[in-house]
């Protein structure tokens, strides 16, 4: 596929991915931010435009910039939060990085909000972030400099999802489908252990999947998921664009 076919590509994915994040409840206002590395670069990367509404959202309104913060197509601003983190992130591993969603969706975040925070090996869903959660438990308010973003990028160590004090949770993939299909199964897998936890009575205990079962069913799914994940984010545009095709202009 020709660069500029990748670009075009990309750009609809993402804004199908801020549209989907959308119906199904994950983000918060004009808040929250999804980042995508241009195809083929390193220090280019498509963000929304703040203010936007995530339904609002298009291919070709999403803002193009670079690691410096010049807007290279679209029109601005880019929330100061947004730059901050996903630049970092996305320069700590442009290959594994390539793709970084940041929201406050609900189920997920409520981990962040516990003592322990902590992603339990409950669930088939849970065994697929298996030893892949990083636990940030600074919160330090809201990220306005290089430096803060630097700190969480740095706290991912190497892993693919952030769980950050007191505000949320940052997924990151190789690919916007990679990154998509893990923000939708981490919600899931959060939602699950938080339905358990609620119906714990006296004598009564979350039932852990061993670690070496947990390993063997991450091992599972890593060997097909970067197909499943394709699959699912092709699904999901279908309906969308069934419903609203916009998100392609």
């Amino acid at each position: 596929m020709a660069e500029e076919a990748l670009v075009r590509q990309a750009r609809i994915d993402l804004a199908a991915v801020y549209r989907l994040l959308d119906r199904m409840g994950l983000n918060e206002g004009i808040c929250n931010h999804l980042t995508a590395l241009v195809p083929g670069t390193r220090d280019r990367f498509l963000c929304i435009r703040y203010g936007l509404l995530w339904s609002e959202v298009t291919a070709s309104n999403l803002v193009l910039l670079d690691s410096a913060g010049r807007i290279l197509e679209g029109e601005g601003p880019i929330e100061t939060t947004a730059f901050e983190i996903h630049r970092a992130i996305h320069q700590a591993d442009p290959v594994r990085y390539a793709c970084v969603l940041h929201t406050h969706m609900p189920r997920a975040s409520a981990l962040c909000c516990l003592e322990p925070m902590a992603l339990r090996m409950v669930h088939q869903n849970s065994c697929r972030f298996f030893r892949d959660v990083a636990y940030d438990a600074e919160f330090r308010g809201l990220v306005l400099d290089a430096a803060e973003g630097a700190r969480i990028a740095s706290a991912l160590g190497g892993k693919s999802v952030l769980f950050h004090r007191a505000h949320g949770v940052i997924v990151c993939g190789p690919t916007i489908a990679a990154a998509f299909d893990a923000l939708y199964y981490l919600e899931r897998a959060a939602e699950v252990q938080l339905l358990a936890m609620g119906a714990l009575g006296a004598g009564t205990a979350l039932a852990l999947i061993s670690d070496e079962t947990a390993a063997v069913v991450k091992a599972q799914m890593d060997a097909g998921k970067a197909e499943w994940a394709a699959q699912h984010l092709d699904a999901q545009k279908r309906g969308l664009a069934r419903a609203d095709p916009s998100f392609c202009e």
